[in-house]
């Protein structure tokens, strides 16, 4: 088969960074059935899976928080570790389960590695649930390396996950292409010196994705795939 994009030996981009929920994947249907057993288990009523979403973005311990809080009083800190411990029993069952790939994925994913890119997930999601998702879904053979929610000491916006992922891909962090879908990953690339790209369809928090401060938003992987062959060389940013 003919490769959707020519492999280029001067790439602008041979470094491609990922965001996983809202990006790759749609992972809202099993956060919410995770949430909603554990509010359950706490003696809360179920709540809708599109408020979930609008508190997806910043890790499982903000989730928690925001889930426990949703009626507006702040839940405590023993009932957040409460929380927690049952979310994470409910979603190490339900992980995968409602999950699927957003339409171009795959076919995205493959062109930038015929562009002789090399890819990276950078989530902050933690690593016992990444690894074994990208594998149910079919991606872990897509990537050269997988930073996870508690592989670096801080998360995203922070930029310390992806400049550790330019270490494990080799490259520098202005060689690198950052796609996401949320405030933190524009925040983290941002932060990083990097390019990035958003894409519509989802979470960030609740926001329009038109107002994050991005390169361009991108309506699949495989329209990031194709911006990357025709974006402007690297310049400073404002």
């Amino acid at each position: 088969m003919r490769p959707l994009y020519p492999a280029c030996d001067t790439m602008q981009f041979p470094g491609i960074l990922f965001d996983l929920d809202g990006t790759l994947l749609d992972t809202i249907p099993d956060l919410a059935d995770a949430a909603n057993a554990m509010r359950q288990d706490m003696g809360l009523a179920p709540i809708a899976e599109e408020i979930i979403a609008t508190y997806v973005g910043k890790g499982v311990e903000q989730l928690v928080i925001r889930t426990l809080g949703h009626e507006g009083t702040p839940a405590s800190v023993d009932m957040v570790m409460r929380g927690l411990a049952r979310y994470q029993d409910h979603y190490r069952a339900l992980n995968g389960q409602r999950s699927h790939l957003y339409p171009g994925v795959i076919a995205g994913l493959q062109a930038f590695r015929e562009q002789g890119a090399r890819l990276a997930v950078v989530t902050n999601k933690g690593a016992e649930f990444t690894g074994p998702l990208l594998r149910q879904k079919g991606l872990d053979g897509y990537f050269d390396a997988v930073v996870c929610g508690d592989t670096c000491e801080r998360k995203k916006p922070d930029p310390m996950p992806l400049f550790h992922a330019c270490d494990l891909l080799g490259i520098s962090p202005s060689q690198a292409l950052f796609i996401g879908d949320s405030i933190n990953d524009a925040l983290a690339a941002r932060a990083a010196g990097m390019r990035v790209l958003a894409l519509p369809y989802g979470y960030n928090e609740g926001r329009p994705v038109q107002t994050l401060p991005v390169d361009a938003i991108v309506d699949s992987i495989v329209a990031a795939a194709r911006w990357a062959t025709d974006a402007a060389p690297q310049t400073e940013h404002a």
